[in-house]
C-alpha cells in the first residue's frame, strides 16, 4: 500500500466509531434551532407569528436552559456518570419530546397557545441543557483530535438537517419536531452503549481548580454577541445557520485533511480579530450593509464557543475530571448572551439616537474585546497549571508517551546545538520517521531545501547518518 493510501486510510478510520454521537448531536442542535434558539420555520416561530401577543419564548428557554446548567454546576456530583443516571437521562428525553408536542398542539389549539408555548419552552430549556451535558460525556471518551472531528461534524450537520426541515410544509416540519428528539436520544444512548466499559467515566472526581480564564473569555465573547444578536442579518447566529456551517466546515474539513499542521494557537487568537472587525464595521453598514458585520461577529462568537469548548475537552482528559464539571458551567454562562441581548434596549430607552447607539455599542465591544485580549494572550497558565500545550505545539494529535519523551529529546538537541527554528521542524519530522518526501510535502519546500536543512542538521551534531540521529534521540528505527 501506498504511503498515500495509508494516509488516506489513517484518515478515515478517524471517523469510526462517531457517527452515532454526530447524528444524535447535530439532530438535537436541529431540534433546537427550529423550535426556540433560532429564526428558523419551527412551530413556535410559526406560533408566533399566527397569535396577537407579543412574547419570545426563548427568553423563557434561556431561563430553563440557565437554571438547569447551574443546578448542574452545584450537584454534579451526585449525578455523574449521567449516562448511567436513569432520573437525568429520562428528564433529558421528556423534556425534548413534551416541548415538540406542546409546541405542534399549539399551531392547533390558538386559544391556548400561549400557555403552551411557555410551557413548551420551559420543558425545552432543561431536556435539552441536559441532552447536551449527557452528550458532552459521551464525546469525552474519544480521543483529542476525534473530539474535534466529531463535534465540528456535528454542528455542520445540525445545519443541514434546520436547512431541509425549513423547506417543509407544516405539518412535516410538526412531525421532524417529534422526530429529531427521539432519534437524538437513541443515537445517544447507543453511542454511550459502544464506548468500552474501560473509557467509560468514573463517578469520582479529583480535586481540581477551574480554568476562569476560559470560562470569563466566553462570557465577554457571550455578552458582545449578545448585544447584537437580534440585529444580526439572515443566515448569521450561534445555532444552526449559515455563518456556523461555513465556520464548521472548514474546522472539519482542515482538522480531517491537516491535523498535524493545524495551528491551533493561531485559530485561539482568531475569534478576537473577527469580532473587532464586525463591530467596526456598524457605524458603515449604510455604505457595506449589515451582512458582512453580521456574520464576522456570528462566526468569531461560534468559532470561539467551540474552541472554549475544545479546550475543556482538553483539560478534563488530562486532569481526569468529569467534562459535566466544565461543561455545565459554560452552558450556564448563556446568562451573558442574555444581558448583553438587554443593552440594546437599555440605549434605545434612554432615548440616544441609532448612531450614537451604534458608537456606545462599539466602545463597550472594544472595552471587553480588550480585557478579552488580555486573557488570549496571557494563556501561559493554560499550559502551566491545566497542562495544554496543543495552543503551542499545533497540532490535533495527541501524543503517546513515547511521543513525548522524543519531542523532549529534539527540543533539548535543538537547543544545545543552536538550530534553527526551521531546522528543528525538521529534525521532529525525521524524528517521527518520515521519509523525505514526506517532510517535503509537510514543510512545503523543495527536495534541495529538505537536503540542505538536513546536511546542516548533520554538520551541527557531528554525525553522518539517520542512524547515529536516531541513537542521539533514544529511538529505535
Amino acid at each position: 500500500m501506498t504511503e498515500k493510501a495509508e494516509s488516506k486510510e489513517d484518515r478515515r478510520a478517524l471517523l469510526r466509531g462517531g457517527r452515532r454521537y454526530v447524528m444524535a448531536y447535530g439532530c438535537a442542535r436541529a431540534w433546537a434551532t427550529l423550535t426556540f434558539t433560532g429564526a428558523g420555520a419551527g412551530a413556535g416561530v410559526r406560533v408566533l407569528d399566527a397569535v396577537p401577543w407579543a412574547f419570545d419564548p426563548h427568553l423563557t428557554f434561556d431561563v430553563a436552559y440557565i437554571a438547569v446548567s447551574i443546578f448542574m454546576v452545584l450537584l454534579f456530583r451526585r449525578f455523574i456518570p449521567l449516562n448511567e443516571n436513569r432520573l437525568v437521562k429520562v428528564v433529558a428525553a421528556a423534556g425534548m419530546i413534551v416541548a415538540s408536542l406542546l409546541c405542534t398542539l399549539a399551531v392547533w389549539v390558538p386559544d391556548a397557545s400561549f400557555g403552551l408555548v411557555v410551557a413548551g419552552s420551559l420543558a425545552a430549556g432543561v431536556g435539552y441543557g441536559l441532552f447536551l451535558l449527557l452528550a458532552a460525556e459521551v464525546l469525552a471518551t474519544f480521543s483529542l483530535l476525534r473530539i474535534f472531528l466529531f463535534l465540528a461534524g456535528a454542528m455542520l450537520l445540525g445545519t443541514v438537517v434546520t436547512f431541509f426541515c425549513q423547506g417543509m410544509g407544516l405539518w412535516q416540519v410538526q412531525c421532524a419536531l417529534v422526530l429529531l428528539p427521539v432519534l437524538a436520544v437513541l443515537y445517544l444512548r447507543d453511542a454511550y452503549a459502544h464506548v468500552p466499559e474501560a473509557e467509560r467515566p468514573k463517578r469520582g472526581v479529583p480535586k481540581f481548580s477551574y480554568p476562569w480564564k476560559l470560562f470569563v473569555l466566553y462570557g465577554l465573547y457571550a455578552f458582545a454577541y449578545g448585544m447584537r444578536a437580534d440585529q444580526l442579518v439572515a443566515g448569521a447566529g450561534r445555532h444552526s445557520s449559515l455563518s456556523t456551517a461555513i465556520i464548521m466546515a472548514v474546522l472539519f474539513a482542515t482538522a480531517y485533511f491537516a491535523s498535524r499542521r493545524f495551528n491551533v494557537g493561531l485559530l485561539y487568537r482568531s475569534p478576537l480579530v473577527l469580532m473587532v472587525c464586525g463591530f467596526l464595521l456598524i457605524p458603515a453598514e449604510s455604505l457595506f450593509g449589515s451582512a458582512v458585520s453580521s456574520y464576522l461577529i456570528a462566526i468569531s462568537y461560534s468559532l470561539m464557543s467551540f474552541l472554549v469548548m475544545f479546550l475543556l475537552y482538553d483539560i478534563s482528559k488530562r486532569l481526569g475530571v468529569a467534562i459535566v464539571a466544565f461543561m455545565a458551567i459554560k452552558n450556564a454562562e448563556q446568562l451573558f448572551q442574555v444581558a448583553g441581548g438587554e443593552v440594546p434596549g437599555l440605549l434605545a430607552l434612554a432615548g440616544l439616537p441609532a448612531p450614537t447607539q451604534d458608537l456606545v455599542t462599539t466602545v463597550v465591544v472594544s472595552v471587553l474585546i480588550l480585557g478579552a485580549t488580555v486573557l488570549l494572550f496571557s494563556e501561559k497558565e493554560l499550559a502551566s497549571k491545566w497542562g495544554v500545550s496543543i495552543l503551542e505545539e499545533g497540532g490535533l494529535v495527541q501524543r503517546t508517551e513515547e511521543e513525548e519523551r522524543v519531542g523532549e529529546r529534539v527540543e533539548e538537541l535543538a537547543r544545545t546545538y543552536r538550530l534553527s527554528p526551521r531546522e528543528e521542524e525538521v529534525l521532529a519530522l525525521l524524528a517521527d520517521g518520515k521519509t523525505g518526501r514526506v517532510i517535503q510535502q509537510e514543510l512545503f519546500i523543495a527536495e534541495g531545501t529538505f537536503k540542505a536543512h538536513t546536511r546542516h542538521i548533520y554538520e551541527k551534531m557531528g554525525i553522518n547518518s539517520r542512524k547515529e540521529l536516531f541513537d542521539l534521540l533514544g529511538v529505535g528505527k
